[in-house]
């Protein structure tokens, strides 16, 4: 079976950090683009970092710039997306998405959703005030 798997969600106080992973399972990640959204209650899905194949190329969301890391290890076929100073309004779930380009430029756009080919099940990240 084809899918992603995201782990390392929890509850964190703010001014935490937490570490999330995205591994393949089925398939190798190594020719795809990775973004990890976000989807807080009655909010639309945001596009939060993309990374692209060959890691040339990694985009953020203005809101996180400076606090989280995205990086990836084509050899485990897992992604990383390391959060740190969280914020309460970094709250949501968390899913990673694969999409099937090699190209430099797929990550210009950060949040359309209708290009991916594989959907994690999403990991909630919950920030305490």
């Amino acid at each position: 079976q084809l899918q992603l798997v995201e782990s390392g969600g929890g509850l964190v106080q703010s001014g935490g950090s937490l570490r999330l992973s995205c591994a393949a399972s089925g398939f190798t990640l190594d020719l795809h683009a990775i973004t990890w959204f976000r989807q807080a209650p009655g909010r639309e899905r945001e596009g939060v970092a993309c990374i692209s194949s060959g890691a040339s190329t990694i985009k953020y969301v203005e809101s996180v710039k400076g606090r989280f890391t995205l990086s990836r290890v084509n050899a485990k076929s897992t992604v990383y997306l390391q959060m740190n100073a969280l914020k309460p309004e970094d709250t949501a779930v968390y899913y990673c998405a694969a999409a099937r380009s090699q190209s430099a430029d797929f990550c210009t756009i950060l949040s359309e959703t209708r290009r991916y080919h594989y959907w994690g099940q999403g990991t909630q990240v919950t920030v305490s005030s």
